[in-house]
């Protein structure tokens, strides 16, 4: 009976000693650290020829002290290869806490949780079964030579299945922008509803239409009235076929670019539609024109159907298409990848910030260069005359890579 009691007491020291950080490099001490999870499996994405891996790795600090990420190690589970390693300002750029932004050097308080926000390119070969991670960090205010690390943060990696679609606009020159490194934008919006927190966003994408100088508006940068954008009222298509489950059509058009006005959470996406896709994932429309929409809840669409028009309401500077597949009907549901099966890529911008701001085009090979002065190097665009208007045209900002539209179009 006693043998019995202490190969109890050994496996319990055991468990114990396996979910707590311990100082790098030493074993003199047991202490509570980060609560490491891993709330959506990161799933293979095609992104120019080479696999990503989109996800986000959520640290809570349940100890009783400021704690400050120094680094983080991601590894292959089985083999403990390293995939990848972030300290610094690429930390600081991808580590958001919730109550306030990126590129924070402040530690991460007691009961505050903090997103780290991962983009990791695995090149062609297979993706590792699992993933592991490694956080090193100090306690804010001890000896900042003292670093510990914890892991955990186990992930499965999912297979492939990146739902392949119809492109929801035709013609072009259309603008897919997407940048996963913006604080603001979608790939970095948390919201916490319905009992769970969710990023509807993490591939979404918004489309503007262009004209042959790259410019959104005939007065270059889609200021003004959203009627006058390039955009504005182009058919929006079905991406495949599908069954509408929400639609919203009556609300006005968000006015004058600038600031947009903010508007409740169940308003932001403005008009819209949603439809349920055969494989049970869900397509969204957002910021249609009012009454534009031609379908109604029931109703069943065809791939290619045009079911509503390009517009500017809800949370919405300028005229465009918000698109984004998640996993239920809900416009606040987990965002999921996609791919368009068709479309010709233009050129790539070097910054966001030259969107709408160039001109210039003389010849299908020449360089767009910037009008504005703040265009610090030239747009690079491989221009070809249209063959067909039902494939759309593609100017990407820098985050667009290529024939995935969703990790990074």
């Amino acid at each position: 009976m006693p043998s019995t009691s202490r190969t109890t007491a050994t496996i319990a020291l055991c468990c114990l000693l396996a979910g707590v950080a311990v100082p790098s490099g030493a074993t003199d001490a047991v202490r509570e650290s980060f609560d490491l999870q891993v709330p959506v499996a990161p799933t293979p994405v095609a992104v120019d020829g080479r696999e990503r891996l989109v996800y986000e790795v959520h640290l809570t600090n349940f100890s009783n002290q400021p704690l400050l990420p120094l680094r983080v190690d991601v590894r292959d589970a089985d083999s403990g290869a390293a995939i990848a390693a972030f300290s610094g300002a690429a930390l600081r750029q991808r580590l958001a806490f919730v109550a306030s932004g990126p590129g924070e050097e402040s530690a991460l308080p007691p009961g505050m949780r903090g997103l780290l926000y991962l983009e990791l390119d695995i090149g062609r070969d297979a993706p590792p079964r699992a993933l592991e991670h490694r956080v090193t960090y100090a306690v804010a205010g001890d000896d900042p030579g003292r670093h510990f690390d914890v892991r955990g943060a186990p992930a499965a990696v999912g297979r492939p299945a990146a739902t392949i679609l119809g492109p929801p606009l035709r013609g072009g020159p259309w603008a897919a922008v997407y940048g996963p490194e913006w604080e603001r934008g979608h790939r970095r919006v948390v919201y916490a509803a319905d009992g769970r927190a969710t990023i509807p966003g993490r591939f979404a994408v918004d489309w503007f239409r262009l004209d042959g100088q790259g410019r959104l508006s005939p007065e270059g940068t889609g200021t003004g009235d959203a009627r006058a954008a390039h955009g504005y009222g182009e058919q929006v298509l079905a991406v495949a076929d599908a069954t509408v489950v929400g639609a919203h059509g009556d609300h006005p058009e968000a006015g004058a670019d600038g600031p947009p006005q903010k508007r409740r959470l169940a308003d932001a996406a403005g008009n819209y539609l949603v439809l349920r896709l055969d494989d049970g994932r869900h397509a969204f429309y957002e910021h249609l024109a009012p009454g534009s929409l031609r379908v109604a809840v029931g109703t069943r669409v065809r791939r290619g159907q045009v079911i509503a028009a390009l517009g500017s309401t809800g949370d919405s500077r300028r005229a465009h298409l918000h698109f984004h597949v998640a996993d239920g009907p809900s416009t606040l549901g987990e965002g999921l990848p996609f791919a368009l099966d068709r479309f010709r890529l233009l050129g790539r911008y070097a910054d966001i910030a030259d969107l709408g701001a160039t001109a210039g085009i003389r010849s299908p090979r020449e360089r767009w260069r910037c009008a504005a002065a703040s265009c610090r190097r030239p747009i690079t665009c491989s221009l070809s005359a249209p063959t067909r208007t039902d494939v759309p045209r593609l100017v990407a900002p820098r985050p667009y890579r290529g024939r995935e539209c969703a990790p990074a179009g």
